[in-house]
């Protein structure tokens, strides 16, 4: 029958029961009694010790293979994500392709082109792509950069009057800023 002893050669300084006390000269520190424990104890202690380092392995195991199958998920998502919006512009590139290799005047090109910009806009609208509102709009410093600041008599102030850049929004979340050009009215500061 295995036996489970407590060490009773244990310093002052390390001895539990003194709670880090030093224990005074002359004082008798009491060993702590051999404890023995049946056969049939220990045996089914062990038994349920190595079934829960069993269950923590397989429980590790299990938490791995899910974080690799989640990370794995998110690739295919984003994979996904990015074909379905390419799959939009793939006809837009073609179009810009065919007219690269057109042989007609300057005008043709142009109505050509003009007609690619707007295939462009529908791919962007079918994506929820928006426009940032600019030209007329006051100036918005969260979706607008003013590139410059124009003294104009004939605006309001803080209104945009040209759009340099346009800028883009997915629903709520800006993709880019617009960058404009601000109207500065003098006379409206100082009434």
């Amino acid at each position: 029958m295995p036996r489970i002893t407590i060490d009773d050669k244990k310093t002052p300084e390390t001895d539990p029961e003194t709670n880090g006390d030093a224990v005074a000269p002359g004082e008798e520190i009491v060993p702590v009694e051999t404890a023995t424990v049946p056969q049939e104890e220990y045996d089914r202690l062990k038994a349920e010790r190595d079934l829960l380092f069993d269950r923590l392995a397989r429980l590790q195991a299990e938490f791995d293979n899910s974080r690799k199958r989640e990370a794995k998920e998110r690739a295919d998502f984003r994979d996904y994500a990015v074909s379905n919006a390419v799959e939009q512009f793939l006809p837009v590139l073609d179009n810009f392709q065919l007219a690269l290799k057109s042989e007609g005047s300057a005008e043709q090109l142009r109505t050509g082109v003009e007609l690619i910009v707007k295939q462009m806009e529908e791919a962007l609208r079918s994506l929820n792509v928006q426009p940032v509102e600019t030209v007329g709009a006051a100036f918005d410093p969260r979706v607008h950069e003013a590139l410059e600041l124009v003294e104009r008599n004939d605006l309001p102030d803080h209104q945009v009057f040209e759009e340099v850049r346009r800028g883009y929004r997915i629903r709520e979340r800006l993709l880019r800023p617009a960058l404009v050009r601000v109207a500065s009215n003098a006379q409206q500061k100082e009434a």
